[in-house]
C-alpha cells in the first residue's frame, strides 16, 4: 500500500490550491484519511481529516478556508485551500488508516511523500 500526494505549488496570498492524495495496494478499506502539514521549525499538525461515513475534522487556523473530501471508488482524498495565507507555507503530507487485503489483514497508518506549498505574501 502506497500513498502518492500531488497538487502542490507556489501561489500569491489570496489564491488557492489543490491537493490530491491516492491510496494504491492491497486495500480493503479506508477509515480515516487526512492532510498534515509540517512548516520549518514547527512540529507537524493535523490540518484536515475525513473519515468513510463524511465526517470531517478541521484545525482552527483552516476553517472556512481549507475543505477536505474524499472520493471512495478512487480511494482518493483532496484537499481544496482557499484565501491562502503566507503561513499555510508548510510541507502537506496525507495520511490514511488503511485495512489491507489478504489473508493476513492488517490495519495501520501509511504517509505519503508531502507536497510543498509556498504562499507568497
Amino acid at each position: 500500500v502506497q500513498l502518492q500526494a500531488s497538487g502542490g505549488g507556489l501561489v500569491q496570498a489570496g489564491g488557492s490550491l489543490r491537493l490530491s492524495c491516492a491510496a494504491s495496494g492491497s486495500i480493503s478499506s479506508i477509515t480515516v484519511m487526512g492532510w498534515y502539514r509540517q512548516a520549518p521549525g514547527k512540529q507537524r499538525e493535523l490540518v484536515a481529516g475525513i473519515i468513510d461515513s463524511g465526517t470531517t475534522k478541521y484545525a482552527d487556523s483552516v476553517k472556512g478556508r481549507f475543505t477536505i473530501s474524499r472520493d471512495n471508488a478512487k480511494n482518493t482524498v483532496y484537499l481544496q485551500m482557499d484565501s491562502l495565507k503566507p503561513e499555510d507555507t508548510a510541507v502537506y503530507y496525507c495520511a490514511a488508516t488503511i485495512r489491507s487485503r489478504g489473508v493476513i489483514r492488517t490495519t495501520r497508518d501509511y504517509w505519503g511523500q508531502g507536497t510543498q506549498v509556498t504562499v507568497s505574501s
